[in-house]
């Protein structure tokens, strides 16, 4: 068994977001591990597929509880399940997320707000409800963010600005909570295999929709979940996932106007491809 796994064996976790992507990757990993899992989305059907999956292994069935992370209340009642059924939290994974997408013209205040109320404030309605369990085990708490909370592209400002955010949020209360001997890691990536680019701008999944990502880019869930779950385990403060999540994020550190044009030339080819299909 290796450290990551021996970190996590017997420790009780919960995953937001756990029914696809990063989210189902982390709980077969941290099933074969031997964790007691808690797993938590608003398609409780998926979550039972997955938590199915990991029993037929000879693994405990993760617990199941059906939640979204906007609702006041679902992760409360998701973290008393938790504590009830394995006795305490010890890791909580605030995975759970989606992107809105459009030019600042094609969108609303109200598709802001609801990028925020899930990516931003659906992680704060996690913590608040784990925290207090997670602060009797002295134990850990990751956050999902994205290489996009470092670098913002055109056509994606309300998803950057929420993934901004949580970048500040991290980094506000590392030290804070590190106090009361709770690790906070700040998770990256960029782009991994997963469903987040298949919702839509009002949250709903299309299964049968095209990814816009070329393939070769896309970095497997299997690994960017390995890479999170070693960061965690380590107690990092940052983890950014994808050899060119590191790049890009690099080239903001010491030659930021690099990206700005690359992000004038991504703005300008959308205009133009805008103006071929609209015909202006």
């Amino acid at each position: 068994m290796s450290r990551t796994q021996s970190f996590y064996r017997d420790k009780s976790v919960l995953i937001t977001g756990a029914s696809s992507g990063i989210g189902e990757d982390l709980a077969w990993q941290l099933g074969q591990a031997g964790a007691k899992l808690t797993l938590t989305a608003r398609r409780r059907q998926q979550l039972e597929k997955v938590a199915q999956r990991i029993a037929e292994t000879g693994k405990a069935k993760p617990l199941v509880a059906e939640c979204d992370v906007t609702r006041d209340g679902d992760l409360e009642r998701a973290v008393a399940e938790s504590v009830r059924h394995w006795g305490k939290l010890d890791v909580v994974f605030a995975n759970a997320g989606f992107g809105v997408i459009g030019t600042l013209k094609e969108l609303s205040l109200a598709d802001y707000r609801r990028q925020f109320e899930t990516n931003v404030f659906g992680v704060l309605r996690t913590l608040y409800a784990a925290l207090p369990e997670i602060e009797k085990t002295k134990g850990n708490i990751a956050i999902i963010s994205s290489v996009s909370g470092w670098v913002a592209t055109p056509g994606a400002s309300p998803y950057c600005m929420s993934k901004f955010a949580l970048r500040a949020l991290a980094n506000s209360i590392t030290p804070e909570l590190r106090l009361a001997g709770v690790r906070v890691t700040l998770i990256s990536p960029g782009f991994v295999v997963s469903n987040i680019r298949r919702v839509d701008n009002q949250g709903r999944m299309h299964d049968g929709a095209a990814d816009p990502v070329p393939d070769w880019i896309q970095m497997s869930t299997e690994r960017a979940a390995r890479k999170i779950l070693k960061a965690v385990a380590r107690g990092k403060r940052e983890e950014i996932v994808t050899l060119h999540g590191k790049i890009f994020v690099a080239l903001e550190r010491f030659v930021p106007w690099a990206n700005r044009v690359v992000a004038a030339r991504m703005a300008a080819r959308g205009r133009s491809y805008r103006s071929q299909v609209k015909g202006d």
